[in-house]
């Protein structure tokens, strides 16, 4: 992901820079806790390595590897949980209910496995957001 905005807050080693919302930024819920939207424009907490100051337009920087993961833990994570909730609730549950209707166990299952993974990938995303080497990163400033 490389991104062009413009500082707004500097605070210590990291920055807040300001770029404009994209069309794909629709449809995110920021499980990876990066950007804040605000208006026309999202708001990206990055480290600020080239020691840039408010009002300054740079690019902003994210590994792929960590794009990717992002994308793998608020996307296929839930995903795949939904499933194999849904495969195990119809086969589990129907053991503790007489006369089941095991499609309504399948979505019980399959939606209480969702809404855990969610509350999963939450807190995991929490906890990578503190680490410094999942931040997107500011590598250089384009105008004074």
């Amino acid at each position: 992901m490389n991104e062009i905005g413009i500082v707004k807050e500097v605070n210590g080693v990291t920055a807040i820079v300001a770029v404009t919302k994209k069309s794909s930024c629709d449809h995110c819920s920021d499980g990876a806790g990066t950007c804040l939207s605000k208006g026309n424009e999202m708001l990206i907490d990055a480290l600020n390595v080239v020691k840039a100051e408010v009002g300054q337009k740079v690019r902003v920087t994210a590994k792929p590897l960590t794009y990717l993961q992002g994308t793998l833990l608020i996307y296929a994570f839930p995903a795949l949980s939904l499933i194999i909730g849904a495969l195990l609730g119809k086969k589990y549950l129907s053991m503790f209910i007489v006369n089941p209707d095991l499609d309504v166990l399948s979505a019980v299952g399959g939606f209480s496995a969702l809404i855990i993974s969610l509350i999963i990938a939450r807190i995991i995303s929490s906890r990578l957001d503190k680490k410094v080497e999942y931040k997107p990163i500011i590598d250089e400033i384009i105008e004074e």
